[in-house]
């Protein structure tokens, strides 16, 4: 089969960069041809005065995408187009070249973009689903997208222009999403279930199961709001037991962090910063546990999957795709979402109960050999993309309740 991939790289590379380029490899592998079409952000430093500030009305329609994919779909003819991330350079113009060349359209939906302009339903320190439940001007009030209400008009700008063209609808031929709770939530939002599907995110080498219990307690992730680190110094303080805490990231809470951690006197917590794949996956195999504090919903973090891989169980907020991922008692352990008395008290049982912790990471290890290897997700991608090729085109992904509002 002969696929397009296309992909709108962060700045700050992050999980999407990593799974499309981790897919691409799985295609080639497998012996699939893979044409890719890839734009990044760092082309933005080099624009001029003239075309930063047309970047806004360009995130909804890329004249140089739409021509250079109509270029290029003609040349190549793939089978079908699979789009990870188009914002903000692509743009939705890219489904357009591809419905103008007869190109079937596979998207994945790595985060809540389509319904909320800071992409993660969180403001403030909470979830926040107000534009989902009334209108993206909720979002404009409150700067959602990089805390700014000029940026965020631009991406609300976008959304409710292709909402009006029902670009979603008629551009689009299937949405993969990560996990059960997102398929969901688009789904409860006006998507239509019967093009959605779940297509989990994948570890893409297998180094086995880790052959001891672990002699510390990891975090593994960006320092940021969203992710929850900033519970981890309130919960280690509540401990009877010391218990070595890893930390390994870094992000704008950092600082912040170490001086709680110095305040309150936790010793055991340590900051590594960033670390590689390797040396991560190293550290990973020493954990006993790793811990998903995350007070936003989560999209798959690819942690927790490479925690399965070693066959380590996780400590997660019990919310979101986390709750999906994580089965509670089986592979880890919910706690309350933003809640460090009830986080300190599973951590606390979780180290003084070894056995019961290293049945759930055999557990762990079995959910990675059946949902979360490379094999898994190829045979997720070829579906999908035969499932695309036997439809006729077609009717709405897609109802009237968001392409209304």
């Amino acid at each position: 089969m002969k696929i397009l991939v296309a992909h709108n790289s962060y700045q700050h590379p992050g999980g999407e960069d990593a799974v499309c380029e981790a897919e691409i490899r799985l295609l080639r592998d497998a012996g699939h041809q893979v044409i890719e079409y890839l734009r990044h952000n760092d082309e933005i430093q080099g624009y001029s005065l003239i075309e930063k500030a047309s970047l806004g009305w360009r995130t909804s329609w890329s004249g140089r995408s739409h021509r250079e994919l109509r270029g290029i779909l003609a040349w190549e003819s793939p089978d079908v187009a699979h789009f990870h991330n188009t914002f903000p350079l692509i743009s939705p113009s890219a489904y357009y070249a591809c419905r103008a060349a007869g190109i079937p359209v596979v998207q994945t939906l790595h985060n809540y973009r389509l319904l909320c302009p800071g992409g993660n339903l969180f403001r403030d320190g909470h979830i926040c689903e107000d534009c989902v439940s009334h209108s993206l001007l909720r979002s404009l009030a409150h700067g959602c997208y990089r805390d700014s209400r000029l940026a965020t008009a631009s991406v609300a700008g976008m959304l409710g222009v292709h909402r009006l063209a029902q670009t979603w609808s008629k551009q689009v031929d299937l949405f993969l999403v990560c996990t059960e709770f997102a398929r969901k939530k688009f789904v409860d939002s006006g998507f239509d279930g019967m093009r959605m599907r779940v297509k989990p995110n994948f570890v893409t080498s297998d180094s086995g199961p880790r052959m001891h219990g672990g002699d510390c307690a990891l975090f593994l992730g960006r320092l940021s709001e969203e992710k929850g680190p900033q519970l981890l110094p309130m919960a280690w303080s509540r401990l009877s037991v010391a218990i070595h805490l890893e930390i390994v990231g870094d992000g704008p809470l950092r600082k912040s962090l170490e001086e709680d951690c110095a305040r309150l006197g936790l010793d055991g917590v340590h900051f590594t910063g960033w670390l590689n794949t390797q040396a991560a996956t190293q550290r990973m195999r020493k954990a006993r546990f790793l811990v998903v504090p995350s007070t936003c919903y989560e999209g798959f973090p690819m942690a927790v999957a490479e925690a399965y891989a070693c066959g380590i169980p996780v400590i997660a907020a019990g919310h979101g795709g986390l709750a999906d991922i994580v089965r509670d008692g089986r592979t880890g352990l919910h706690f309350r979402p933003g809640d460090a008395v009830d986080l300190a008290a599973k951590v606390e049982w979780a180290w003084t109960h070894p056995a019961e912790m290293e049945t759930m990471g055999w557990t762990a290890r079995a959910e990675y050999d059946t949902k979360y290897n490379a094999a898994a997700a190829l045979k997720h991608l070829e579906d999908a993309y035969a499932s695309v090729l036997r439809r006729p085109p077609s009717a709405s992904p897609y109802n009237r309740k968001l392409c209304s509002s």
